[in-house]
């Protein structure tokens, strides 16, 4: 509710308190005028302490936890005004109200009334107080769940940032072995490389991206380190695409095919990465699987951030959304990351 909404509101609802009794007001008749004067003047003091409560005694004191003069300025404020409710309403009917139809009114009717004044004083101040309290605590916590959007998606930012060198350092790595071996090779994989620089460029900034470009930018890499590797590793790239329109996060399963290839092919065993894309109406299904030729401890290449960033990505982008299952098979011969994004729901 916007500021101007809710001053209109207010405008609204103590304008009907003060109004409503004029329906049974005759205007030729001096007991109803004095009747409706009875009446409005409650209401006046009710709305002086509600605004005196909402406007000053709340935000000054009792936020600020100086509850002792809060709680001393509102009983001296109710009970004043209890008794000068009282006193009002005494001489409003000694002025329009016949001695005979007004009644003699004893000194325990009296108390009563006085401290029926005091009770709708008091309730008055209550309802003003915990207003003020929703709505500090209402902006609060809009302001708490802003600053947290705004840290998650720096945060996300910074990964999506962070992946950009450490892909480039794995793949120059690559390009650089192969210079050895094969020049035309080579150049081959640097026109592959801009490729995937331009889907990194345009693509890695935004939020989401569509799923068929972020597959066609795995399987140029897949197809990239192909170009080195020898006929007996066995790679395969899959994708069964049932929707057109599916989004995903940009680069989020390259670390994963990364370290398939750096950790499931050896240049003196059979090796296998196998990588399949499937994602219909209701989820994507990320599924690799590759040999397992665990690293040396004298190699520290990428030191694990590669699975470090795939995890942090997965919490802020899919949080409560996602499954990730990994592991080494009971054999030990094969590794498996199997991601399921739920992409409605």
């Amino acid at each position: 509710m916007s500021k101007h909404t809710a001053i209109l509101l207010q405008v609204a609802v103590w304008l009907i308190f003060l109004l409503s009794p004029l329906t049974f007001v005759n205007h030729g008749n001096g007991g109803s005028l004095g009747l409706y004067l009875l009446v409005s003047v409650s209401t006046l003091l009710l709305m002086t302490v509600f605004y005196v409560n909402y406007l000053w005694l709340t935000p000054h004191f009792f936020v600020k936890g100086e509850k002792q003069y809060y709680w001393l300025v509102n009983i001296l404020l109710c009970v004043g005004l209890g008794i000068g409710t009282h006193f009002w309403m005494t001489s409003v009917r000694d002025h329009f109200f016949p001695a005979g139809a007004r009644g003699v009114m004893e000194v325990w009717q009296s108390c009563l009334f006085i401290l029926r004044d005091i009770f709708n004083l008091a309730i008055a101040a209550a309802v003003a107080t915990t207003i003020q309290l929703s709505m500090r605590w209402y902006q609060s916590e809009k302001a708490r769940q802003e600053a947290e959007v705004a840290r998650a998606d720096a945060e996300l930012s910074n990964l999506r940032n962070q992946i950009n060198p450490h892909f480039l350092l794995n793949t120059l790595n690559n390009i650089y072995a192969l210079t050895a071996i094969d020049s035309e090779r080579a150049q081959e994989a640097i026109q592959q490389l801009s490729k995937l620089l331009r889907h990194m460029l345009y693509e890695n900034q935004q939020q989401e991206v569509a799923l068929s470009d972020e597959v066609q930018f795995l399987e140029n890499y897949v197809n990239l380190m192909k170009i080195r590797l020898s006929q007996s590793v066995d790679v395969s790239f899959r994708a069964d695409l049932a929707v057109h329109n599916a989004k995903i996060a940009p680069l989020l399963f390259i670390s994963l095919v990364e370290n398939a290839f750096k950790h499931g092919v050896s240049p003196t065993e059979s090796s296998h990465v196998h990588i399949s894309i499937v994602a219909d109406e209701h989820q994507i299904i990320c599924d690799i699987q590759n040999s397992n030729h665990p690293k040396t401890s004298q190699d520290r290449s990428g030191h694990g951030i590669g699975l470090q960033q795939v995890q942090r990505r997965l919490d802020l982008a899919y949080p409560g959304r996602y499954q990730w299952e990994k592991g080494v098979s009971a054999d030990g011969r094969t590794y498996r990351s199997r991601i399921v994004i739920v992409v409605n729901g």
